[in-house]
Formats: structure tokens, sequence, C-alpha cells
């Protein structure tokens, strides 16, 4: 027993859970270092809060992984357990058992990621096996459980997560991609029926599912991580700590309403933000960065914000529901509240949502001689603008803008400040009447072909994109990424010398600027 325990417990080189390739871009494993900064963080604010006790030295703890893969959280924090509580409990058989039976519990999001988490922990996929060092379950199972579960199906797709019927409605014996935290309606009936009814926990960390494929019904993806952070805070741990994407920040398919509880609870002790996510998962790209959170029960105060980016980490206190989305760089707020000081109009009451014209991008039905009657159609093949021509009578979306000047601008720009300086935006193009574009534009409108020119140079400016990529954290560019950009008058061409002078920008402000947005050059389409 001593030497299985020692074989499971102790630090090896390599960590065999950096050799395991990720299940897909949506199912992340969580590498063992960035699991022991997680709990890194916790042991901070567990020893701020108890008057500096060591977490680790109290048997009475007790830790859920709700979507367990790998097992790597639990199987560091048992590790941990297992030094901390080494004087409390000297035998170290009885000290494992105690640990891994009354302490540590999981629940796999698949089959397969349950026999990985109970080898990582048990050193057994079975925990009642020979090999495993847990002693005194009464199932193979121990307390890292799974079942396949079902989606519950409302037309064409799942009530609880939103999968697409077509997908996920599979035979018996293939994954359904149900996960068991997420699938119910009552989350406190759901653990008591896994793990017993008098079932608090202290602790509840862990790395979920991002998104499901199809899950909005269409072509898109719909996101799943923020529905296991609602459920964990149903539980009411004393603390919850997990790894997401850092696109709920500020974007995000049904993250409206997330976004703004996180904000505003004020329950959040400490966020740690990647803005390039492969500086944390270095084989996966996720759009927008991974951050991850730690928030605590009896917390009601201002966040500890970090940013890092490489070598380079920055930390402030932040309240963060001073605005409707989270600003990530505190540098920026500054400017921002200058800009906002003046109440000026938005300009986004001078542009289009999402598909402008109701043409949708893979619009085919175009010419390219003009006819009697057409209108200009700029549309994007194979990553090149172009213009066809189509009948008036093919339009019926906005059409009291066909016979204004615009100036288009492309719905989707960079990967949401993945590399810096960034250009943010893509190139703009004047389109004069009668015209309209496809799904890859939006449209900003005004009078005749001066004012169009003086706003395509404002749009150009990196003032301007500033303030947008403020709000933009992927690569799509939608009309509400525009909301804090002013309205300017349209009679001069605008510069970054002019604006900065107009809203008191600082030289260490402008030099921040700089950082961050690279000119506007040709090559940025």
């Amino acid at each position: 027993m001593s030497a299985q325990a020692g074989f499971a417990l102790r630090g090896r080189n390599p960590d065999v859970l950096m050799c395991i390739a990720n299940l897909s871009n949506d199912e992340v494993f969580t590498p063992p270092e960035f699991a022991k900064r997680m709990l890194d963080t916790l042991t901070e604010a567990w020893a701020a809060d108890h008057d500096g006790a060591n977490l680790w030295a109290d048997k009475t703890v007790r830790f859920l992984d709700p979507c367990t893969k790998s097992g790597v959280f639990l199987r560091e924090i048992t590790s941990r357990l297992v030094k901390g509580l080494a004087d409390e409990i000297p035998d170290l058989e009885e000290r494992v058992s105690h640990i891994l039976t009354k302490q540590m519990f999981g629940i796999g999001i698949t089959h397969l990621t349950s026999l990985l988490a109970r080898r990582s922990v048990y050193c057994s996929k079975h925990a009642k096996g020979e090999h495993s060092i847990a002693k005194g379950f009464a199932s193979d199972d121990g307390n890292i459980w799974f079942e396949r579960m079902e989606h519950t199906w409302v037309e064409t797709k799942c009530r609880h997560c939103g999968a697409p019927r077509t997908i996920f409605d599979r035979e018996e014996g293939l994954e359904t991609h149900a996960y068991a935290f997420i699938h119910t309606d009552d989350i406190r009936a759901r653990i008591a029926e896994l793990f017993g009814g008098d079932m608090q926990f202290d602790v509840i960390i862990g790395n979920p599912p991002y998104q499901m494929t199809g899950g909005a019904g269409g072509s898109s993806d719909s996101s799943i991580y923020h529905l296991f952070v609602e459920q964990a805070m149903l539980l009411e741990p004393r603390y919850l700590t997990m790894v997401i994407p850092s696109r709920w920040m500020a974007g995000g398919r049904g993250l409206d309403e997330f976004r703004k509880d996180i904000l505003s609870s004020h329950k959040l002790v400490r966020l740690v933000d990647f803005p390039v996510s492969r500086e944390v998962f270095p084989n996966v790209e996720v759009k927008g960065g991974i951050c991850y959170f730690l928030s605590s029960e009896s917390h009601n105060g201002p966040c500890d914000v970090t940013v890092v980016r490489g070598d380079e980490e920055t930390t402030s206190s932040r309240q963060l529901d001073e605005f409707d989305v989270f600003v990530r760089d505190p540098r920026a707020v500054g400017i921002l509240r200058k800009v906002l000081k003046f109440g000026e109009r938005p300009i986004t009451a001078i542009l289009t949502a999402d598909t402008p014209f109701g043409i949708a991008t893979n619009f085919d039905g175009f010419h390219d001689k003009k006819k009697s009657g057409d209108v200009a159609l700029h549309y994007v093949r194979s990553g090149k603008r172009a213009i066809g021509f189509v009948p008036r009578s093919t339009i019926t979306k906005n059409v009291t803008l066909i016979d204004k000047w615009k100036v288009l601008v492309p719905e989707a720009g960079s990967d949401g400040g993945q590399k810096i300086p960034d250009s943010v935006l893509g190139k703009p193009w004047l389109s004069p009447p009668p015209s309209v574009a496809t799904q890859s534009f939006l449209a900003f409108w005004v009078a005749n072909e001066d004012e169009a020119r003086s706003l395509e140079s404002y749009y150009r400016t990196k003032f301007f994109r500033h303030l947008v990529s403020l709000r933009k954290i992927t690569q799509h560019a939608l009309r509400s990424t525009y909301s804090w950009v002013p309205q300017q008058a349209w009679d001069c061409d605008w510069t970054d010398e002019m604006l900065y002078k107009k809203y008191g920008i600082t030289k260490d402000e402008i030099t921040f600027i700089n950082s961050m947005i690279r000119p506007m050059g040709e090559g940025d389409e």
C-alpha cells in the first residue's frame, strides 16, 4: 500500500498527464502546472479568510470537480492533502483512504474521462481494483461518478444545453455528450442522488466543456461552459474556481445575463486572464483567450485582476461592474472614462446590424454586368472583395439605405488581441449609391461622399479601433462592439492627433494605444 501510494502521489518528470492529447477543442485537458497555479490561488484566498490557516491541513474540507477529464485537479488536491494531513493522520494508508473517500468527489464528462480520472486518482480505473490505493469504496466508481445521460429534446434541440438533435440523438453505446451536471432542473437533488443527501462542498473546481457544436440550432456553436458555472453557484460552495474561455467578458452567444450576473455579484476574489490561449493550452486555440476565476461566498468587493501576456503580468484591483462588459486592460479604463464623459451620440446610430440588406455571405444570385435597374452588390469570395449586381427588387431589408453613401466594414476582423499590436478591424470600403452588401459587411451610412470619406478617415485611426477593441474579444466585430465609439462631425479628415487633443489623452495613454493598435495598412482586409 505504501509503495502504491507513494508511486501515485510523488512528483514525476515528465508528468503523464502532459502527454495525453486533447479529445477535442471543446473538451480540453488542463495542464498540471496550470492546475497547480489555480490551487495556489485558492490556497492564498483560504489563508487570507481563515487567519493564515492551511487549507491542506483540514480533513473536513470537501472538493468537487463536476466536469473531470484527466483527473488533474483531483490528483493535485489529493497530493496536497496527503502532505498537509500528515500530522493529523500519521498513517499513510489511513490518510489516503480518508482523503479519497471523505474529501474528493468528481463527475466524469464521458465514460473515457471517468476512467482516466480514476486512474489518475486511485491508480486504477476501478476504485475497488487490486491496484487501487483507495480503500473502503462500495463500488468500482468510487467517488468519481459517470453514467450515460440523455438529452431532453424539445423539437430540434436539448432544453438544458441547446445541443442539436440531429447530431446528438445517437444510438446506444455512442457518447451523447449530455453532461450530468447541467442536465437537471435541480442540481441539489442530482448531487444527493450521486453522493448522498447531506453533501455540501467547500470547494468546486474544474475546466468544463466549452461549447456544443451546432448548439444554436444552425451552423454556429453554442457556449455551455457558463451552464457549469451557474450550476456550481447554485450549490453555494465556499469557493468556486474554474478555467473558462475569456469571451464571456465582452461577447459570446447567449452570455449577456451570465456576464451581468458575474460582474455584478462582487463575489470574484481573483480573475486571471490570458488573452493568448496557447499560453495555457499550447495545442489548442480558443478565440478570445482563456481565464480562470476564484469566487468566494463571503466576498463582497473589488476583484484582483491579472492579465498575463508571455512574461508580462499586470495586476490591479477592479470593480468589475463599472461597464456592461469587462475591460480587460486597466490602462484602457481611464481612456474610456474620458471619452464617455463627453456624452456624445454613439456611432452605432448610423451603423447597421448583422446581415444589413438580408443577403447571406454565400449568396450567388448576382451577375457580373449591370442591367437597367440594378444596384451594386459588395461581396467576398475566397477572401477577396468583389462587386456584382442584383435587381433592386431583390433587396427587402434597409431599402432606404440603398441610395445612401455608405462605408462598408468587414464583420470579421483580427482574432481579438491574440497578437499585439493589433489591427482590430479590416479595411473599410466606400460604397456609392445605389449599392448594398452581403452579410460579410456592416454598413455605416451618411449623406454624401465628403461625409463618407471623413467617416472613413475616423475609422482608420488608432483611437477609433482602440475603443472597438475594448468590446471586441473575438474575430467578429458586430454592431455592439462599436458602442463606445462616439460620432464626430463629418467635415474633415480625422487624425489621431486631433482626437487625442479633443479627449485629453495623455502621452502615457497615447503610448499605450500605440503599443496595442498598429496602423491600418493595405493588407488589412
